[in-house]
C-alpha cells in the first residue's frame, strides 16, 4: 500500500469509539481518507477518536447513534455526504458482545444484539449505497471467529456474525454491477479493552493460535484498508480470515 492510497476519499465506520472500530478509522486516515466516526452514545469516547486523526493531519467528524435506529443509518449517511461530500467505504463494525445461555435469554435480549450487529449493517449499507455507486466503493463487515467455531452463552451474537457472511455475499452480487465491491472481515482473538465485569469469551481460551500471540486491533484495521483500496477491487463476496491460524476456513 502506498503512504495514500485512500486519498480523497471517505469512509463511515460504525462502533469506532474504541477497539478494533478505533483502529480502523485510525488506519482508514493514515490511508488519506476522511472518516465518520460513529458510536453508540460515549461522545467522549468519538471525540477523541476525530481528536486523534486530526492531530495526524486527517480530517474526521463524529456522528452519535445506535445503528439499528433507521434514523441513525440515514444521520450517518448524511453526516459524511454535509462533512466530507462523499462516501466510498463503510465499515459495519458497531455490535453488542452480550453472553447468556439460550434458556434464560429473553427475545428482547435477542433482538437487541440482532438488531445492532445484523440490521445496523442492512441499514447502513442502505443508507449509504446511492453514495457509493457514484464513484464504486467498498462495504466491510465485521463478522467474528465464533460463529465459524461455536460458543456457549452466545446464541444471538454468533446468529448475527454468522448471518454477515451471507449478506456480503448477497450485497457482492447485488452492488457488482455498480463497482461496489463487499466483504466480510472476521477476526480471531484480540486483544481489546474489555469492562471489567466481562468475562473473556470461552472461545478465545480454548483455540489458541498457531503463531502463539493474540492479534491486535491494528491487524483486523490493516485488512480493512487493504479491501477499502485500490488493491481490494478484485475481492468481493469473501470471508477473510484474520486470527493468527486460530481457525483455518
Amino acid at each position: 500500500m502506498s503512504d495514500k492510497e485512500l486519498a480523497g476519499m471517505a469512509a463511515v465506520v460504525t462502533g469506532a469509539g474504541r477497539n478494533i472500530g478505533r483502529a480502523i478509522a485510525l488506519a482508514l486516515a493514515a490511508g488519506g481518507a476522511s472518516v465518520l466516526v460513529n458510536a453508540r452514545s460515549n461522545k467522549a469516547e468519538a471525540d477523541k477518536v476525530v481528536r486523534e486523526i486530526e492531530a495526524a493531519g486527517g480530517k474526521a467528524a463524529a456522528h452519535l447513534g445506535d445503528v439499528a435506529d433507521q434514523k441513525t443509518a440515514q444521520g450517518l449517511a448524511g453526516a459524511a455526504l454535509k462533512a466530507f461530500g462523499r462516501i466510498d467505504i463503510l465499515v459495519n463494525n458497531a455490535a453488542l458482545r452480550r453472553e447468556k445461555h439460550i434458556a434464560e435469554m429473553s427475545y428482547e435480549e435477542w433482538r437487541e444484539v440482532m438488531g445492532v450487529i445484523l440490521d445496523g449493517a442492512f441499514l447502513c449499507s442502505k443508507a449509504c449505497i446511492p453514495a457509493l455507486k457514484r464513484n464504486g466503493g467498498a462495504i466491510i463487515n465485521i463478522g467474528g471467529m465464533s460463529a465459524y467455531i461455536g460458543s456457549k452463552n452466545r446464541a444471538h451474537v454468533m446468529t448475527a456474525k454468522a448471518a454477515l457472511v451471507g449478506f456480503s455475499r448477497a450485497l457482492a452480487h447485488d452492488l457488482a454491477a455498480d463497482r461496489i465491491t463487499a466483504n466480510c472481515v472476521v477476526p480471531g482473538a484480540i486483544e481489546t479493552s474489555r469492562p471489567s465485569t466481562s468475562l473473556t469469551p470461552a472461545h478465545h481460551l480454548t483455540h489458541g493460535t498457531i503463531t502463539g500471540e493474540r492479534g491486535k486491533p491494528e491487524d483486523i484495521a490493516a485488512m480493512v484498508r487493504f479491501l477499502a483500496g485500490p488493491g481490494g477491487r478484485f475481492v468481493t463476496g469473501q470471508s477473510i480470515h484474520v486470527n493468527g491460524g486460530a481457525f483455518l476456513g
